[in-house]
């Protein structure tokens, strides 16, 4: 079907697509289904697809970013240029081999499905996603003058300061005696919601908590990263995920979340 004499040329396994995606007519179905029978690597480049597919099938709809978008139509486009210019020219379609159209929409396809199942892998999950979110807000208010707007160890001061600048004010305590003082909160941005930050110290080093309402915490209950040299704790109570941030060792940090989800109600 091919003038590449290797036995899984790039037009073979352009046509294995075109096959899976019901573009060729019958005749040329049968002789590709031929080929991948004699050809463990059209074999298993078929096996890859159908895998492809299958996993594909399981992940949600999501609209591909403009850049991948981008990147997929200038594809489409040169290999169209190379294609009506090379052997899938007009007097190959004549003899009634595939149309450019057909092995062009499964070239499509193959990319964009690729493309998908790349940013899908890639992309953080909505645990992570917020975890980068509260460490970059961390960080920047390490560069500020200050790391809170407003500056207190008085939980009875730093819980009414909130009242009127989101919906609802977080959860409070006083940590003094376990050696984690409060010294202040702040307000960041994460998921492009305004959320409450409180802000303790341990010695030398601050503890950035976001408490955010109907957030994502997923998976385990307790969720451990590290970003950027900091290490993050996340945690759910009732409607509210909680990330605890620092630059504090693991054990220290382990001991901050322990003392400030066994701290007594308000």
């Amino acid at each position: 079907m091919t003038n590449d004499t290797s036995p899984s040329g790039a037009d073979d396994r352009l046509l294995v697509h075109a096959l899976l995606d019901g573009e060729l007519d019958p005749a040329h179905a049968l002789e590709v289904e031929r080929k991948i029978a004699a050809d463990p690597a059209l074999a298993a480049e078929r096996a890859r697809a159908l895998a492809l597919r299958q996993a594909l099938q399981k992940v949600p709809r999501k609209p591909l970013p403009a850049h991948v978008r981008m990147r997929v139509e200038r594809a489409i486009g040169l290999e169209a240029s190379r294609a009506e210019a090379g052997r899938f020219g007009a007097a190959r379609r004549a003899r009634g081999r595939p149309s450019w159209a057909a092995l062009a929409a499964s070239v499509a396809i193959a990319l964009l499905a690729g493309s998908a199942s790349t940013y899908v892998a890639l992309a953080p999950s909505g645990g992570d996603r917020v975890a980068e979110e509260v460490a970059d807000d961390h960080l920047r208010a390490l560069m500020a003058s200050q790391p809170f707007e407003v500056a207190s160890s008085d939980r009875h001061t730093v819980k009414p300061w909130f009242n009127g600048k989101i919906p609802q004010a977080p959860r409070v305590v006083d940590l003094a005696q376990q050696e984690f003082p409060l010294v202040g909160g702040r307000i960041d941005v994460i998921g492009g919601e305004a959320v409450p930050s409180l802000v303790y110290r341990h010695r030398q080093h601050l503890i950035s908590v976001a408490a955010i309402p109907d957030g994502k915490v997923a998976g385990a209950p307790i969720q451990r990263r590290a970003i950027r040299g900091y290490n993050l704790i996340g945690w759910r109570d009732g409607n509210t995920a909680y990330w605890a941030v620092s630059d504090l060792g693991t054990t220290e940090l382990d001991a901050f979340v322990q003392a400030f989800r066994n701290a007594p109600a308000e």
